[in-house]
């Protein structure tokens, strides 16, 4: 007989509480300081690294941890309970950049790459472009081949998540525009090459201690090796990754989701009017029961694709389009209610449901907007005239 969908192993559940403990031990006193900084603290990143959380999937042989696709989803879960914008930092490191390198990186780049992004090597993922947002392959930024063999980027990213912490860059560019996605190739471009610089970094209303940044190419020139897969093939590993990076923002989602229930709940327990906590009037708690309800949900949303993903051959693209398209509806609402449980407190910065609510906003847009998640369950869920 099967087990449910949300049963965790002794094994994931020790994982899951150790990083609960740890978010809300090393995390959760830095939230607020790194939101009003818009900066994340190197100290916390360097102990992202030594708790493995920046190599969840990379092999113990690399340096990494050698756990599960849904391990991740489990970390960045509960991270994002406390704070979204560390969660996306592990999300981006782990479902894109990592499990890119594992799935098209040739020997010789995970021997080079993976033991760095395990220990010390943040990483980042560039596709998207002024004009390429959900046209996602109409990129302008070029790689033109040279007579020795090597290529030559120019051009310009923008929105990129890690920018100003990243070392090492996939950064998808086209060989010849007139070839649409068929000219689409995904270079390795480490942090210190020439020609590379990253731009402004954005002000953005929440998820503020990510660091987006635009990042510009002017001659970048790297080498043949640089390339990941095969040249005219970096769309394939987009829509791959992607894939499975849509259920990563569904935990983080999932995760603000959960946050924000607890705190709603926690203080309509401790709340006292008219003689009693407001937990004991109905309306509250039909308000926050319907919470729980929408929560538990997505959890089930999402913990089924990351499932699927880790059995290797299920096709999976409905049911992450799914999660990330239902944990960001679930958590706008739950953010939102949240700080109406609170009042004149949820609406001040001395309260995490503040800032959860202006975190939230994000999850209907990055990773595909909430049109394009529609638009991908309506073509692998209606039948064909």
């Amino acid at each position: 007989m099967s087990k449910p969908l949300t049963h965790l192993s002794a094994d994931e559940l020790l994982f899951r509480d150790a990083i609960r403990d740890f978010a809300q031990a090393e995390i959760a006193p830095l939230v607020r300081k790194m939101d009003d900084a818009q900066k994340l603290e190197p100290a916390l990143l360097k102990q992202l690294f030594a708790m493995g959380l920046m190599g969840i999937q990379i092999p113990e042989a690399h340096g990494g941890a050698g756990a599960s696709f849904f391990d991740a989803v489990l970390a960045v879960e509960e991270i994002s309970a406390v704070d979204p914008a560390v969660g996306v930092l592990v999300d981006v490191q782990n479902t894109l950049v990592v499990a890119s390198m594992m799935r098209y990186g040739t020997a010789a780049q995970q021997a080079q790459y993976l033991p760095r992004l395990a220990a010390e090597l943040t990483g980042s993922f560039a596709l998207s472009e002024a004009a390429s947002g959900s046209d996602a392959f109409a990129l302008q930024c070029r790689a033109s081949l040279q007579p020795a063999g090597s290529y030559k980027l120019n051009g310009q990213k923008l929105w990129i998540t890690n920018a100003a912490e990243a070392g090492l860059f996939l950064v998808f560019a086209t060989l010849d525009p007139a070839l649409g996605y068929k000219g689409i190739t995904c270079f390795l471009v480490e942090r210190d090459t020439p020609g590379f610089h990253v731009g402004k970094k954005e002000d953005k209303l929440g998820i503020r201690a990510s660091s987006t940044c635009a990042i510009n190419f002017e001659d970048c020139e790297v080498p043949a090796s640089a390339i990941l897969g095969e040249p005219g093939k970096g769309y394939k590993i987009a829509i791959e990754t992607l894939n499975e990076g849509r259920i990563g923002i569904g935990a983080q989602l999932l995760g603000l989701a959960a946050g924000a229930w607890r705190h709603a709940a926690r203080y309509a327990r401790e709340r006292q009017q008219f003689g009693k906590p407001i937990a004991d009037f109905q309306a509250m708690q039909f308000q926050l029961a319907r919470m729980a309800m929408e929560v538990e949900a997505a959890r089930l949303l999402v913990y089924n694709a990351a499932r699927l993903r880790d059995t290797g051959g299920a096709d999976y693209q409905k049911e992450a389009a799914m999660a990330k398209l239902y944990a960001s509806e679930v958590a706008e609402r739950t953010a939102s209610l949240a700080v109406e449980v609170l009042g004149g407190s949820g609406f001040v910065k001395d309260y995490p449901v503040e800032k959860l609510y202006r975190d939230a906003k994000i999850g209907k847009i990055y990773e595909g907007t909430s049109f394009m998640q529609l638009a991908t369950i309506a073509k692998l869920t209606i039948p064909s005239a």
